[in-house]
């Protein structure tokens, strides 16, 4: 389904819910994933995918269409994670880097939703030790496979501090992996 046809509907009281569970069939998978990488918890994955579309239906109408509407919704996704994690590190009070990514990691190894062998688990547990922007990055880049202008799209930043950030996360996990060997 096009997005294009998506928003045409949406824009049709009569057809507006239709419009909707098309853009959720389309997208939810996609959200979800890049969403569960970056909070790790399958349960908060699942809360944070129910807010992001609850936004999206309250604002899908305002959408100005100057963007691609999947760069539009991985911004919302994306954002929502940003502020999900900052709550928790000020509940905790203490970064998520202070903690070694130790409660992430724990969380990982502990979910019955992650089925991975181990390369896939260690990979993971590399990713975690990667400070937030960088693991944004490596996420979006490596399992998602968007190009940095759409990276830059959705986060905001430039195509140049976007390479360097994936450059350094592919370093930092590749010593993860010598170290651990």
């Amino acid at each position: 389904m096009e997005d294009a046809l998506i928003l045409k509907k949406f824009a049709v009281p009569e057809t507006r819910e239709e419009a909707f569970t098309l853009l959720l069939k389309k997208y939810q998978q996609k959200l979800y994933w890049h969403i569960r990488r970056l909070v790790i918890d399958h349960d908060d994955a699942d809360d944070i995918v129910q807010d992001v579309f609850i936004k999206i239906w309250k604002n899908l109408d305002k959408f100005r269409e100057d963007a691609q509407l999947y760069t539009w919704l991985y911004r919302i996704a994306t954002n929502e994670c940003i502020t999900f994690l900052n709550k928790k590190k000020q509940r905790n009070q203490v970064s998520l880097e202070d903690e070694n990514s130790a409660y992430l990691a724990d969380t990982l190894k502990d979910s019955s939703h992650f089925n991975g062998n181990r390369a896939q688990q260690k990979l993971q547990e590399a990713i975690l030790t990667l400070p937030d922007k960088q693991r944004l990055v490596f996420n979006m880049k490596y399992f998602e496979d968007l190009k940095y202008d759409e990276m830059s799209a959705i986060l905001g930043t430039s195509v140049g501090a976007l390479k360097a950030s994936y450059h350094l996360a592919a370093k930092k996990i590749e010593q993860y992996f010598h170290d651990t060997d």
